[in-house]
């Protein structure tokens, strides 16, 4: 398993060739992406703050639960940090499995545990101001 918090870009095809198995039919990737809007409000720029020790030892965590879960073979996890422009890839997760239901359905249910336990916050730029989103601020320091 892989998982990292970086301030660099991502590359999706690292995590597929990091999932990849002789034994696994199946891969499946999940990228986030910036959006352009998100509550009638046009974004301009999106802004993630992290602890990253903290925040790859939830992946460690969730992944871990998702792969006994659905059988995967293997996952992989990456978060962006810092300043991303609408259009740029903030997360990206790819696992691999025996069967493409399971990697799927363990894909799907790793994205949404990630977004309920993921210690990583998100200031949103929009047309008019700017607020934290999904989450309390990020610790001082």
């Amino acid at each position: 398993m892989f998982f990292l918090v970086t301030p660099e870009p991502l590359d999706p095809q690292r995590a597929v060739e990091l999932v990849r198995r002789h034994e696994a039919g199946a891969v499946v990737v999940f990228l986030g992406v910036v959006r352009s809007h998100n509550l009638g409000r046009q974004v301009i720029r999106l802004q993630y703050e992290a602890y990253p020790e903290m925040a790859e030892q939830v992946m460690r965590e969730v992944a871990q639960e998702a792969a006994t879960r659905f059988r995967l073979t293997d996952v992989a996890i990456m978060h962006r940090t810092g300043v991303l422009p609408v259009g740029e890839t903030s997360l990206v997760v790819a696992v691999s499995s025996p069967h493409r239901h399971q990697a799927f359905q363990g894909g799907q249910w790793l994205v949404d545990r990630l977004k309920e336990r993921l210690p990583i916050w998100k200031k949103e730029t929009f047309v008019g101001g700017e607020e934290w989103i999904e989450g309390e601020l990020p610790p001082a320091g």
